[in-house]
């Protein structure tokens, strides 16, 4: 007979935020994108270039990953779960203007954020469109650079100058989007294992986390952290979400 404290402490419920996939892709990105970094400052910067020695083969390990950089997204277009964050990332919707106006835009009230964000808030999606066109700017420059000769002084000079300075740019831009990633646990899970707490939702991305749980993405985890259920329902997220509709209004604030 089991007695009332033998009894197994009631299952945790979590919310899917990213499928395996898309974690996978932005591991490998964002890995591509610290190596660029860090060969880059090696080449360019005297001290460090003296101090690590073999410029040829950083030169290569940076030409490499550079044009590698987009690999990853391409081939992340086979998940539709993807597809729908790119066109989530891809639209403003009215709160997202709102929320880059208000200072409180991260204000929680009862337990719930101010602003119905959706699955990504306004500077998410400012900073996925940045790195979306570094990348293609940065492989354009870096073609030039590493095969200069079919372009003219005027063009390879050009490339150079935007290469480096907009390299400065990325270093300030990864180095933010670290700090707020790492100071921010429930986030950095959901990236790390996929799921999030209904509780962090509801503070950060209200809209999405409503709409999460009308479309039933949820899944229940054991207390001891066991995640395999998770890893069993990832193709859950493939399906359109229920989201879509609200979070990809097209009317600007204050238009009827």
């Amino acid at each position: 007979m089991m007695h009332q404290h033998d009894a197994a402490p009631p299952a945790r419920t979590w919310l899917l935020r990213f499928t395996r996939a898309e974690r996978a892709i932005h591991h490998v990105t964002g890995s591509l994108m610290l190596i660029c970094i860090a060969t880059a400052a090696c080449l360019y910067l005297p001290a460090l270039s003296t101090l690590v020695g073999h410029r040829e083969t950083l030169k290569t390990v940076h030409v490499w990953c550079g044009f590698a950089l987009p690999v990853p997204i391409i081939l992340g277009l086979i998940s539709r779960a993807f597809r729908a964050d790119l066109r989530r990332l891809n639209r403003f919707a009215p709160h997202d203007w709102e929320w880059l106006r208000r200072r409180d835009r991260r204000a929680v009230r009862g337990g719930r954020g101010v602003l119905p964000v959706g699955k990504f808030n306004a500077g998410q999606k400012l900073n996925a469109a940045f790195v979306a066109g570094a990348i293609l700017l940065m492989l354009g420059t870096g073609e030039i650079m590493t095969f200069p000769d079919p372009w003219s002084d005027r063009w390879r000079t050009g490339s150079t100058f935007v290469h480096d300075w907009l390299f400065l740019v990325i270093v300030a831009v990864t180095a933010g989007h670290l700090w707020e990633a790492l100071r921010d646990r429930g986030a950095l899970q959901g990236m790390l294992t996929g799921r999030v707490d209904p509780d962090w939702a509801a503070r950060h991305h209200a809209g999405w986390a409503d709409a999460s749980q009308r479309s039933h993405d949820t899944v229940p985890t054991s207390p001891d952290g066991d995640n395999s259920q998770v890893n069993d329902v990832d193709a859950e997220m493939d399906k359109s979400s229920a989201e879509d509709d609200s979070e990809f209004a097209k009317r600007r604030p204050g238009t009827s």
